[in-house]
């Protein structure tokens, strides 16, 4: 599970560069970075995918502080699901949080989620394939 975990991170890191446009070591160091580890509700598994994809849709479009979102869920249990999270700087990622979506969002899901934990992360290099 931890390496599972480790490989998502850092999988999930060199995706990042690819949309932040090669961001490189020293961009890195000012991002904010992390990890939302979310279990849903079984029963409202489909729900809660409609607000995130809302969500992630509204705030990529909206806030050019917000590099990447991505969900995605554990293979073997669906209900798992993790969202990894680059801003621009901790400023960007505060913006975000007091969004009008972002708020439509947490509200939305409130009663979907049984349980929410956030990891913070440094940024040790944030690489990717460019297209």
């Amino acid at each position: 599970m931890v390496i599972a975990k480790q490989l998502f991170v850092l999988g999930a890191s060199m995706l990042a560069t690819a949309l932040t446009g090669g961001a490189g070591a020293q961009q890195a160091d000012e991002q904010y970075v992390q990890v939302a580890e979310i279990e849903v509700y079984p029963v409202q598994l489909d729900a809660y995918r409609a607000a995130v994809q809302e969500q992630i849709d509204a705030a990529i479009r909206k806030e050019p502080g917000v590099l990447v979102l991505y969900a995605v869920s554990e293979k073997g249990d669906p209900t798992h699901v993790k969202v990894f999270e680059v801003y621009r700087d901790r400023s960007a990622y505060e913006a975000h949080l007091g969004s009008d979506h972002f708020k439509k969002y947490k509200t939305t899901v409130e009663k979907m989620v049984k349980s929410l934990k956030l990891i913070q992360l440094t940024p040790i290099m944030l690489g990717a394939q460019s297209k």
